[in-house]
């Protein structure tokens, strides 16, 4: 499923893969939240609760969205957090790997704490 991430200031679009956790986020659809960054990070909490399920991992990909099941927040992934070691992209424990971004990741640079994110289906 082709999903946008929408900001006053930014918009992003990604694909959600059809692992279970993935369909459980496109249940969801569309939502808001309030963003919170930890290093080039964007999460946020959505109604979803999940364990971790075949998909999971400690280190990820630049471009990866995850979902975080200590926090039910969804992930964002375009760079190191505070605790990525050299060359990685290491969230805080263990994330399901839901997608993937597209686009100009980049922009989520500018994204800041405490602006609104919208999170919906994209037109095909």
């Amino acid at each position: 499923m082709k999903i946008q991430f929408i900001t006053d200031i930014v918009q992003v679009e990604g694909v959600l893969n059809d692992s279970p956790t993935a369909q459980a986020i496109s249940r969801v659809l569309p939502l808001e939240a309030t963003v919170s960054t930890w290093g080039e990070e964007i999460y946020f909490t959505i109604p979803v609760k999940a364990g971790l399920d075949a998909t999971a991992q400690e280190v990820v990909a630049y471009g990866d969205i995850g979902y975080w099941p200590k926090g039910s927040a969804l992930c964002l992934f375009f760079g190191p957090t505070p605790i990525s070691r050299p060359g990685e992209i290491r969230p805080a424990s263990a994330v399901n790997v839901v997608g993937r971004l597209s686009g100009d990741i980049e922009l989520l640079k500018e994204v800041a704490d405490g602006i609104t994110i919208r999170i919906e289906p994209a037109a095909s």
